[in-house]
């Protein structure tokens, strides 16, 4: 060995003994976090099953009685909701309208996140502190000028103007975030780039965006279930008649078949299946977005 050398010491492998303390130690915490998952996943459950159920035993029985063997399952409500009360065409508009106000804010929520972490200009902290200001602002104190401004430009009723929308009230939490985590970048990669004769264009493309990966796919699902629940939007600024998503459709039935639970259960489970598998599918890049900015 030489001088300098590192020598690696190996930790003593734990006893029997040890892991049964640890297990016992701490039981009571994964007890308590499995209560809470099962009361948080107790609704989902039951809307799920009762999707399934037909009308007559949704109104006599409850729908924890598949456990005690009473198995009687259809899908006729989930036909019935796609095809007659048109949550088919719904589904399509919501992912008309989620798919683009996912996509530019995290594109333009990039590239402001980027100029606030490490291009110098004038005023450059207070600006953001601003931004950071807006997300003061309640939605409801801007629709009436909105709805003013979207009439003059000829893009009110459209989707493009629920796309804008989405888009603006998307800005001052997505340069929040992504900026806390540009900011924990390695400098020396960053001023690598730059003697290397790269343009910020370029240091952006090809250096922080794959380096920010989880950054980015944390804020893509916070945006993505912001706007596929979204209701006050869709009300305001959604296309008459036929470009109304989920939500609004889901309102339309409650009014309309307030006591149909079976319609109401196959049309909920319709608007939730999406961010499931969306947030189930990311969870790995949603964790460590969420800590991202936490450690430098």
């Amino acid at each position: 060995m030489t001088f300098g050398e590192s020598v690696a010491v190996e930790a003593p492998p734990r006893t029997t003994s040890e892991r049964i303390t640890r297990v016992i130690t701490k039981a009571p915490i994964h007890i308590a976090l499995a209560i809470v998952g099962l009361i948080w996943l107790l609704p989902t459950i039951g809307l799920l099953i009762t999707s399934f159920r037909p009308a007559s035993e949704i109104l006599s029985t409850g729908w924890w009685e598949i456990f005690a063997g009473r198995l009687n399952f259809t899908l006729d409500n989930y036909q019935q909701v796609l095809g007659s009360q048109g949550m088919l065409n719904s589904f399509i508009n919501s992912v008309i309208i989620t798919v683009p106000a996912t996509v530019l804010p995290v594109f333009f929520c990039a590239l402001a996140a980027y100029g606030f972490a490490w291009v110098d200009f004038p005023f450059r902290d207070s600006l953001f502190l601003i931004v950071v200001g807006l997300l003061l602002v309640p939605i409801q104190m801007v629709l009436i000028p909105l709805v003013q401004l979207f009439s003059s430009m000829g893009v009110y009723g459209q989707f493009t103007g629920l796309w804008i929308a989405h888009t603006a009230f998307a800005l001052p939490f997505g340069i929040f975030l992504l900026r806390n985590f540009f900011i924990t970048l390695p400098r020396d990669l960053i001023e690598a780039a730059k003697i290397d004769g790269a343009s910020t264009w370029n240091i952006f493309r090809t250096v922080v965006m794959p380096l920010s990966v989880p950054a980015l796919a944390s804020f893509a699902i916070f945006q993505f279930l912001w706007v596929w629940n979204d209701l006050l939007m869709a009300l305001v600024f959604a296309p008459r008649p036929n470009g109304l998503p989920m939500t609004t459709q889901v309102q339309n039935l409650l009014g309309t078949f307030a006591t149909e639970w079976h319609l109401l259960a196959a049309a909920s489970f319709l608007i939730m299946v999406v961010p499931l598998i969306v947030f189930f599918s990311l969870q790995r890049y949603f964790v460590q977005g969420l800590l991202a900015g936490s450690v430098k």
